[in-house]
């Protein structure tokens, strides 16, 4: 079985506060974006109950396999369900340290792919469960749409945000910006009076006034190529332009897609007409 998991952008981003247990607080908007990976389930009648053969291809995967959120979701599973034995396949296209969610989305479209392949009947509230348990914001990628997210991003409702006479451009410099180092310099804003949710029903042309990712002042200090990237975005007639949640990918909105080629020359750039 086959599936294309897709990514996400953040429309601001709120650091609310630290919790207890040692996450944060966070409001955010999540909208999907058609820049996909490809990964591919298929049974494997010669292994063993709960072995993972993984292979990968496109951009390089850091770290281990153990620390591989497909694999965590397939194992995840396994725990409740005694899985058979299965061959993975990942084409990686989604940058990663990008602010676009890809390894969440490969996690989230993973569980989907099993409760598909081993007729699992899995509920989508059950996926989502699932999905929280692997990561912050995976449990979004079950559903996807535009959907105003809290708690740790894993508390979602959706929200009527149509972008269908917009262009989407992203800018991904060759940065890694990991969460850890995202959260250390970040300011919390503590409970505010106004939420996302009511600056995303503004005038898109306003966002820029009040809807803010927090994030970007302490990661654009340390990485002031990524301030240089959101201000040119403007000077080509963004209507919007910002970080995506705590990574180094730079978004615009356009009502007429810029020339970037020369943007081009230098990063990696993924445009669409949302």
């Amino acid at each position: 079985m086959i599936a294309f998991p897709c990514c996400k952008i953040n429309l601001g981003l709120h650091v609310i506060n630290k919790r207890e247990d040692g996450f944060h607080n966070l409001e955010t908007i999540f909208y999907p974006v058609p820049w996909c990976d490809m990964l591919e389930f298929v049974v494997d009648n010669e292994s063993a109950k709960g072995e993972v053969k993984f292979i990968s291809d496109g951009l390089t995967i850091e770290g281990g396999t153990d620390n591989n959120l497909v694999i965590k979701a397939y194992k995840l599973l396994h725990q409740k369900y005694d899985l058979a034995a299965v061959k993975v396949f990942l084409y990686k296209k989604i940058p990663m340290g990008a602010g676009l969610g890809g390894g969440s989305s490969d996690a989230a479209y993973a569980l989907i792919l099993l409760n598909d392949l081993f007729s699992l009947q899995l509920t989508t509230i059950e996926l989502e469960k699932y999905a929280s348990q692997l990561g912050s914001d995976c449990a979004y990628f079950i559903k996807r749409g535009a959907q105003f997210a809290k708690g740790r991003g894993e508390i979602l409702e959706p929200i009527d945000l149509y972008l269908k006479s917009y262009f989407l451009c992203l800018i991904k410099p060759d940065i890694h910006v990991s969460t850890a180092q995202a959260f250390s310099g970040v300011m919390k804003r503590g409970e505010s009076s106004k939420s996302l949710k009511e600056f995303i029903k503004l005038p898109i042309n306003d966002w820029k006034n009040v809807i803010q990712n927090d994030f970007e002042e302490s990661v654009f200090n340390i990485y002031p190529e990524l301030a240089s990237i959101k201000n040119n975005l403007y000077d080509m007639g963004a209507e919007y332009a910002a970080m995506s949640g705590s990574g180094s990918t730079i978004l615009g909105l356009f009502k007429v897609l810029p020339d970037l080629s020369e943007m081009k020359k230098t990063y990696t750039v993924f445009t669409c007409e949302l």
